[in-house]
């Protein structure tokens, strides 16, 4: 499906590794300029390189840090500087760390409500504030924001003020012409989900158990969520907004 995108500009934080990249790769391949964010500078320039080769249009590559409150500014700059336009964002960061919630420490919870929570909420207000036409934001999120998963208290904690945060600016920012989603992916075979399969010490078992609760019988493959945030950014949802779509492959048992 054409999804309108050639000649347009989109940033994708968290776009050089996992769901980010993969809707990257969307993006690009349809043919939209894209200023692919991550934390490290070598992965963003390989991972630009390699969109660009494959794609119909152009990836450029940024080393940012959400948490860094000078981020926002600089990210936003450097749109301007490679982007024909800025139609929109793709806010993605990593998931904060695991564990439940009576090991979690003060600390933890202020490092992740950083880069978890107020990094992508600075990111969309400094985008929105600075807009010269209708944009798009999407929030990649986690199904944490409709019910709690074992073991991941802080995501639980702090996922789903953050959804209702894009419910808000999707109001707000309505009568502009600006929309806001948030799409909340499940459980995919990505690097991070690997690691944390190998740090249980049984990670064949662990992927086994977790594609038994999901009613597809397996795990996404990232270019599955890639396709419906990019969707859910083109022109092609233009009457979508406030929305907070599920891609888990049925394992959510909420509204």
């Amino acid at each position: 499906m054409d999804l309108g995108l050639a000649g347009r500009g989109y940033i994708v934080t968290g776009g050089t590794r996992g769901l980010g990249r993969a809707t990257a790769e969307h993006l690009v391949a349809d043919g939209a300029q894209v200023l692919l964010v991550g934390r490290d500078h070598a992965q963003a320039e390989r991972s630009a390189g390699e969109l660009t080769d494959e794609g119909e249009g152009t990836a450029y590559p940024l080393s940012a840090d959400l948490a860094d409150p000078s981020a926002a500014q600089l990210i936003l700059e450097a749109a301007q500087d490679h982007l024909d336009s800025i139609d929109g964002a793709v806010l993605s960061v990593g998931g904060p760390p695991a564990g439940p919630f009576r090991d979690k420490t003060d600390d933890e919870w202020r490092a992740a409500f950083e880069q978890v929570h107020l990094g992508p909420l600075r990111m969309a207000r400094t985008l929105l504030e600075a807009a010269m036409r209708p944009m798009a934001i999407t929030f990649v999120l986690s199904t944490s924001v409709r019910s709690p998963l074992p073991d991941l208290a802080i995501s639980n904690g702090l996922r789903p003020g953050l959804a209702m945060a894009a419910k808000t600016m999707a109001q707000e920012y309505g009568a502009e012409g600006h929309r806001i989603n948030a799409v909340l992916p499940g459980r995919f075979d990505t690097d991070r989900v690997r690691e944390m399969d190998e740090a249980s010490g049984d990670p064949a078992g662990r992927r086994v158990a977790h594609a038994s609760i999901v009613p597809l019988g397996r795990l996404g493959q990232p270019e599955e969520f890639g396709a419906v945030a990019a969707f859910v950014t083109s022109p092609m949802a233009s009457y979508m907004t406030g929305s907070v779509t599920t891609v888990d492959g049925g394992q959510t048992q909420a509204l």
